[in-house]
């Protein structure tokens, strides 16, 4: 099974902010980067400009005295102690934020007559403002991101808010009611009329189908219930004649016989296609410890060419509600399919809480891939197999109420059924 799915809107609001914060990293980044080159040209434009004047102004007067401000400092290279330790032997060009004396400077060395020249501008208060602008610039995106993040935040409910709706329309369908259809709004966009319209028609197409399904389950329950019992009430008739040769007796008790598991089957084969919850309606209370004694005696008859003895063991009081023709057809079809199975021994029943029959058979028993092959053809539609109602439908039947049906089994050993009827 999958994880948790998120949903389209915390998926949308996801991309739309890790859009927006990159997006916003990039702008950030991209500033800090124009700064720092746009700040050396400054630099390198503004020292080169007053490195020429300097040079000008020693050209007309070689004895021209330069004083140091407190901003601006000049060193000459003629005498190696005066250049500061930073400045020495590097390259002509612009640095940026080196100490001198303790303060950040930007310093410009130029090489001049074979002498390296050095002007360097004391940038302190600059850098404090640009540190002060940094930090503004920062809380200024910050600010952005939280209005932006708030901003898509209600953009996308709004947007959403239609399909949302729609979604909780689909999620109140009931399968048990007709004529439902979603509404959309005026408001909605096209591709949601698409929707609506898509499974309004679905709908319609679902409630016709159920209607003919409705229709032909009635028929059904008539016309194949009234013949079963023609069938039934003329052998029964039949069985009462006397001086009924033996031979033709024993041809009509089988066809008394298959007549009731023919009623059975039909019986199974409508709960199968009607919903659980209407079954629910039309249920019984099935008083289980009295029931299981009635079935062992209408199975007891399959044992009579066997070594085969059927014993009832604990019957606790216990009471289910259920169709009362279901619970024959699941728990006397599990009896007949242990008997067919067994050759000799004894076969026990019993009831267990909560709502559990068990029944032991001392039978050939089952493989562990043989018992897996029944789950296999119940879980893709298998057929029936041996007399009676296979149990494929049974187990169908099972799943359909809720309840369960578990093998345990040896090979040669015999096996273990057990149906929980408790949901």
């Amino acid at each position: 099974m999958s994880g948790a799915r998120t949903g389209l809107r915390r998926r949308i609001l996801l991309g739309l902010l890790g859009y927006v914060i990159v997006l916003s990293v990039a702008v950030v980044v991209h500033g800090f980067v124009v700064n720092e080159h746009a700040e050396s040209l400054v630099w390198q434009t503004l020292l080169d400009s007053e490195m020429d004047h300097l040079l000008e102004l020693r050209e007309r007067d070689p004895d021209y005295p330069w004083t140091n401000t407190r901003s601006l400092a000049f060193y000459d290279g003629r005498d190696p102690a005066g250049m500061p330790a930073p400045l020495r032997g590097v390259a002509p060009g612009v640095y940026d934020e080196i100490m001198i004396d303790g303060v950040e400077r930007v310093a410009l060395v130029r090489e001049v007559d074979g002498r390296p020249l050095a002007l360097a501008l004391d940038i302190t208060d600059l850098e404090e403002r640009e540190f002060d602008m940094g930090l503004t610039m920062l809380g200024s995106t910050v600010t952005l991101v939280v209005l932006l993040c708030i901003a898509i935040g209600w953009s996308v409910n709004r947007l959403l808010k239609p399909l949302r709706d729609m979604a909780q329309s689909i999620g109140r369908l009931r399968p048990d009611q007709a004529g439902q259809r979603i509404d959309t709004p005026d408001s909605a966009s096209a591709e949601l009329v698409v929707i609506a319209d898509a499974l309004n028609d679905y709908l319609q197409r679902n409630d016709r189908f159920v209607e003919r399904e409705r229709v032909f389950i009635d028929s059904a329950s008539h016309e194949l219930r009234t013949p079963v019992a023609v069938i039934a009430g003329a052998s029964e008739i039949a069985l009462q004649q006397p001086g009924l040769p033996e031979p033709a007796r024993g041809q009509l008790l089988r066809i008394q016989r298959t007549t009731r598991e023919v009623e059975q089957l039909v019986s199974l084969l409508l709960v199968l296609a009607k919903d659980p919850a209407r079954l629910a309606r039309s249920s019984d209370h099935v008083a289980l410890d009295q029931l299981i004694p009635e079935i062992v005696e209408d199975h007891r008859h399959l044992t009579r060419d066997k070594d085969l003895h059927l014993d009832i063991q604990a019957l606790p009081p216990c009471e289910i509600i259920a169709p009362l023709p279901i619970v024959q057809v699941a728990i006397g079809n599990l009896l007949r399919n242990a008997i067919e199975h067994s050759d000799r021994g004894r076969i026990t029943i019993r009831l267990e809480r909560p709502a559990t029959v068990v029944i032991d058979d001392p039978g050939h028993g089952m493989t562990p891939e043989e018992i897996a092959e029944i789950y296999a053809r119940v879980a893709r539609g298998g057929g029936r197999d041996g007399g009676g109602i296979g149990l494929d439908l049974i187990s169908r039947l099972c799943e359909h109420l809720g309840w369960r049906l578990d093998f345990a089994s040896d090979e040669g050993r015999g096996t273990t059924t057990t149906l929980r009827m408790a949901p």
